[in-house]
C-alpha cells in the first residue's frame, strides 16, 4: 500500500505537464486539441479523483462483505432451528435486524455520538469522513468474526448429535444470528454514510454527482467479488472429491473457514484503508 500510495503521488505530480505548453503548440498557437494541452482546473480535477482512488477501492471488499448477510447468512440460517414455539422464522428474515440496527445507530450516532465526539476532537462533525469509514470498517470484521464463531458452536454440535451427513436442520436457534446481523447494520450507518459524505465533500464542484455515483459502483464491483471468492473456494476446496467448504450439506462443510477467509481479507482492507487515510490529502488542505 504504500507503493501505491507513492505511485498515486508520482503520477499526481506528472499530471502538472498537461497543462504547460509545448514547444509546438507555442510556435503554432494552435491550443484546441484537448488530449495534448488541458487546464489548470482540469488537472486538478482529475489529481483529486486519483487521489480519492485507494478510499473508494477499499469499499469494495467492503461491499463484499455486506452482500454476506443476503447470501451466507441465509444459507447458514437454513441449516439452524427457525422455530420459536410454533412459529417459524425465515432465514432470510433476520435481515430485518440489520435495518434495526440501522433505525437503532442513526438517533444514537446523531443524538449520543456526535456530541461526545465533538467534545473530545473540537470537531463540529465529530468524526471525520475518514475516520467514519475506519470505524465502520472495524465493526463489519466483528460480524463476520461473530458469524464464525455461530458456524463454529452449529459445527460441533452437529457432530455432537452425529447430524454431519444428514442435511437436517442442528438444533442452534437461528436468533444467534442476530449480533451478526446487528453488528453489520452498525458497520453500514458508519461505512456507508461515511462514504456518502466524503465523496460529495472531496469530489471537484463540477463532478458531485459523477462521485457520489462511486458508491454505487463499488457496491456492484463487491458483489461481483464475492461470487468470485466464492466460486475461487469451492473449486479449490472440491479438489479430490472432497466436499468443500460450502457443499450443499453445510453440516459437512467448513463454513467458518470461509468467514474466516473474509474476515482475513477484511482485516487487511482495513488496514490498507488506515494507510490510505493517514496519506490522503484533504482537498481543502491542496
Amino acid at each position: 500500500m504504500l507503493g501505491l500510495s507513492s505511485a498515486v503521488e508520482i503520477t499526481v505530480r506528472c499530471l502538472d505537464r498537461a497543462a504547460v505548453l509545448s514547444d509546438a503548440e507555442s510556435k503554432h498557437n494552435d491550443y484546441s486539441n484537448r488530449w495534448r494541452l488541458c487546464t489548470v482546473t482540469q488537472v486538478e480535477e482529475l489529481k483529486i479523483l486519483i487521489r480519492m482512488f485507494p478510499i473508494w477501492a477499499t469499499g469494495i471488499i467492503f461491499s463484499a462483505v455486506y452482500v454476506q448477510t443476503t447470501s451466507l447468512f441465509v444459507v447458514q440460517g437454513r441449516m439452524m432451528n427457525t422455530s420459536i414455539g410454533s412459529f417459524r422464522i425465515p432465514p432470510a428474515s433476520l435481515i430485518s435486524f440489520n435495518v434495526i440496527s440501522i433505525i437503532f445507530w442513526v438517533p444514537v450516532y446523531d443524538r449520543i455520538i456526535i456530541p461526545i465526539a465533538r467534545r473530545i476532537t473540537g470537531k463540529e462533525r465529530g468524526f471525520s469522513e475518514l475516520q467514519r469509514m475506519g470505524i465502520g470498517l472495524f465493526i463489519s470484521v466483528m460480524s463476520i468474526s461473530v458469524a464464525a464463531i455461530v458456524e463454529i458452536t452449529r459445527l460441533n454440535l452437529a457432530k455432537k448429535l452425529d447430524l454431519v451427513h444428514k442435511p437436517v436442520a442442528v438444533p442452534l436457534n437461528i436468533l444467534w444470528q442476530v449480533p451478526q446481523n446487528f453488528l453489520m447494520g452498525a458497520a453500514e450507518v458508519f461505512t456507508i454514510v461515511g462514504q456518502l459524505e466524503f465523496f460529495y465533500d472531496q469530489s471537484p464542484d463540477a463532478m458531485r454527482s459523477l462521485c457520489s455515483a462511486l458508491l454505487y459502483l463499488s457496491t456492484s464491483l463487491g458483489n461481483y467479488l464475492s461470487s468470485a471468492i466464492v466460486t475461487l473456494v469451492t473449486y479449490i476446496t472440491t479438489q479430490g472429491g472432497k466436499p468443500g467448504w460450502i457443499p450443499n450439506n453445510l453440516n459437512e462443510g467448513r463454513l467458518d473457514k470461509f468467514f474466516w477467509l473474509i474476515t482475513g481479507l477484511n482485516v487487511l482492507n482495513m488496514l490498507v484503508y488506515i494507510v490510505a487515510a493517514k496519506r490522503y490529502k484533504n482537498k481543502t488542505s491542496l
